[in-house]
Parts: structure tokens; sequence; C-alpha cells
């Protein structure tokens, strides 16, 4: 059987320090706590930008603060254009909160990374008009004017044996996603 369309909706993530958290959510990325309550032992908040989506992240508390590893690679939000991403950027840089920021160019998109207070890795992102093979992982300044941030990915990504434009490579994935043979 071929499972029907997917789309993703939300990721939810233990936490030490509930408060700081759901702050540091609330207040540097601008979501809104649309619920919270206990289920068991464990205090949760729910936390979206979106009306459609009655959560985007949800915290637990529950975290133990010795967790020698954490199991979250990144949990990622997606930008409306370059001026959004700096933006978000030049106010991360304000936030004593955050911890590791910065640029990163992919090819494929144009990010800025960062730690929360409780170590969980943020990527805030926008796509860029062009697909290369992943994984590319490029420091970019995001100081510099926006058409010369993708004019800087353009020239290290466009002689590329796998360069092609973004909507090329979207077909294509959506061909082969038609075509998958059913389980």
């Amino acid at each position: 059987m071929t499972p029907p369309p997917l789309q993703f909706s939300h990721v939810g993530i233990f936490v030490s320090d509930l408060a700081r958290m759901s702050d540091f959510y609330a207040r540097v990325l601008g979501m809104l706590i649309t619920d919270e309550g206990d289920l068991g032992d464990r205090r949760l908040i729910f936390l979206s930008r979106d009306a459609r989506e009655h959560h985007q992240l949800v915290l637990v508390e529950g975290r133990p603060a010795d967790l020698a590893f954490n199991v979250v690679n990144q949990i990622s939000f997606r930008a409306a254009d370059v001026g959004d991403l700096k933006t978000m950027f030049r106010a991360l840089q304000q936030e004593a909160d955050v911890r590791d920021l910065v640029g990163i160019t992919h090819g494929v998109s144009l990010s800025l990374y960062c730690l929360d207070p409780e170590g969980n890795r943020i990527e805030i992102f926008v796509d860029c008009p062009w697909y290369v093979t992943q994984p590319i992982r490029e420091p970019i300044d995001l100081d510099r004017p926006d058409d010369e941030i993708l004019d800087d990915i353009y020239r290290r990504i466009k002689d590329r044996p796998d360069f092609q434009m973004a909507e090329d490579w979207r077909r294509a994935f959506d061909a082969r996603l038609a075509s998958a043979p059913p389980d």
C-alpha cells in the first residue's frame, strides 16, 4: 500500500525548564501559547505561529538535566524571505539565551542556526531557487545586502554537475512519488 500524502505538522520536545523554554519560543520566535496543562505527572505547553496549526511545538517538562546527548538534531522554521531571516538573525544576536549563532548556506537554502537555552539546535531558513545534492554546509555572512548573499550562494553552486533549478527538481521528485511502487 502506498501511504496517502502527509504534511508535517508539529514536533514535541522534552525540556528541563518549562518556563524558560516557553518564554524563549514565545518572546524570541514570536510563538503564541495555544494551550497548556497537565497530562499525568507532566506539564505541557503548546505553541504556534499558524492559526491552521493548533500547535507547531509542544514543550513537555521532564527532560533530565544531565542528559549526555541531545537526540533532537534540529527544529526548523521557514521564514518568508531573506529580509525576515536577517531580521531574526539580528534579533537573535541580542539574546543572552542564544548560543552558537551562525549563518549557513546549504545551496538549496539560506539558514541561520543557533542553540536554544537547553541546547536544542534551531534552524530558521529560506529556500533558494536552486537545487544541489545534499549535504552541503558552508558559512555565509548574513550582514551583507540580500542580493550579495544570493549571488554568493549562486556562485558557489552553479558549476556543480548536479545544479538545477529547484522547480525542475520538484517536478522530477513529484514524478518519482507518483510512480513509486506500492508496498
